[in-house]
């Protein structure tokens, strides 16, 4: 513990909320709500925990604002369960009642049958290709923030799709998650202002110079602190890219209508993928992987698109910025998320 501790206090505070976020993925398991607060150790309250757990928090600088706790305290399959408040945002985290771990995130992965049959129909997750709504012209969308490790991954398999099958881009589109600030000048992102930069950078590329917008974050996804040499070596015209990103009527205006979409789709993490509508999961299509993008568009045809039937790479795309495509993995298949459970609002 004393090992992970000291390697988390190395990273910068959004990396380390991702990471704690998939550790408690792993520990945490299928969460069952149970009333009672037994089997504290030490005397010590279960309130008492969880405030030691939004301390922790706030005295390593995991938060841009001060993090506060807020409600009750409950037990949920052994843990202690308690919101905590970052700025105007509140989630749900867990701690062990010894209060040794804190786990900002869990998930749980129950089959969940009544509640896929009563999700309403613009937000039904659809599990296979033969479950998907068919259209001839199916939209593909992955909402993403543009410094989520597994968000940049989607990013990079429909890079490299678009790059092996260029047909495909006109069926996909990479949206962003954020809000619009008060003022309705900016917008925000969960892992702060250089990220909601970028947010907006490339949002305004897409909608202004759509025809360099892959070639863009092709070359951006490579390393951060590249984006304006990634601007003039993909030819991107610059000045109307600042004048795009300085004018709400125009930039803000744009990323309103990603993050109406997240409302919509009740979007949570990075990636979430939309598919005609409905949000699915690549465990059915190959993954986060170039051929598992293309499987995911064409499911989405009522007659099948030529490059439906080309075999594009099944090696999943590497996390985080990368120079090459895949991190090197083993194997010829991607698994679906790569392992990784995405990038979820926690600040």
């Amino acid at each position: 513990m004393k090992n992970i501790i000291s390697m988390l206090k190395k990273l910068n505070k959004n990396t380390v909320i991702t990471v704690i976020a998939v550790i408690g993925v792993i520990v945490v398991g299928v969460l069952i709500a149970k009333p009672n607060l037994s089997g504290l150790v030490g005397g010590a309250s279960a309130k008492e925990i969880a405030q030691k757990s939004v301390d922790y928090i706030n005295n390593n600088g995991l938060s841009q604002t001060p993090a506060t706790l807020s409600g009750e305290v409950v037990e949920e399959s052994g843990l202690l369960k308690f919101k905590i408040k970052m700025g105007a945002n509140e989630f749900d985290s867990y701690a062990t009642k010894d209060g040794k771990l804190l786990f900002p995130q869990a998930f749980n992965i129950a089959d969940k049958k009544d509640d896929k049959q009563t999700a309403s129909a613009g937000n039904n997750e659809k599990g296979t290709p033969s479950e998907t709504k068919k259209t001839d012209n199916p939209s593909f969308e992955a909402y993403i923030v543009a410094r989520c490790p597994y968000g940049l991954q989607m990013q990079r398999a429909m890079a490299e799709a678009v790059k092996e099958q260029p047909a495909l881009a006109q069926y996909m589109k990479v949206r962003y998650m954020g809000s619009v600030t008060s003022d309705g000048k900016n917008i925000t992102a969960m892992h702060g202002e250089a990220e909601a930069k970028e947010n907006l950078r490339q949002i305004c590329i897409r909608e202004e110079q759509p025809n360099k917008y892959w070639e863009y974050a092709s070359c951006q996804m490579k390393a951060g602190g590249t984006e304006v040499a990634c601007e003039k070596s993909t030819g991107v015209d610059s000045a109307k890219l600042a004048t795009c990103m300085s004018d709400p009527a125009r930039g803000v205006a744009y990323a309103k209508k990603d993050f109406e979409g997240e409302k919509k789709y009740g979007v949570t993490g990075s990636p979430t993928l939309v598919l005609n509508e409905a949000t699915i999961s690549e465990d059915s299509f190959g993954g986060r992987s170039s051929d598992g993008v293309k499987s995911m568009v064409c499911a989405g045809f009522n007659t099948q698109a030529s490059f439906c039937s080309a075999k594009l790479n099944t090696t999943a795309a590497a996390t985080s910025f990368s120079v090459n495509y895949s991190s090197g993995s083993s194997g010829n298949t991607a698994p679906a998320a790569n392992s990784g459970s995405g990038c979820h609002a926690a600040q």
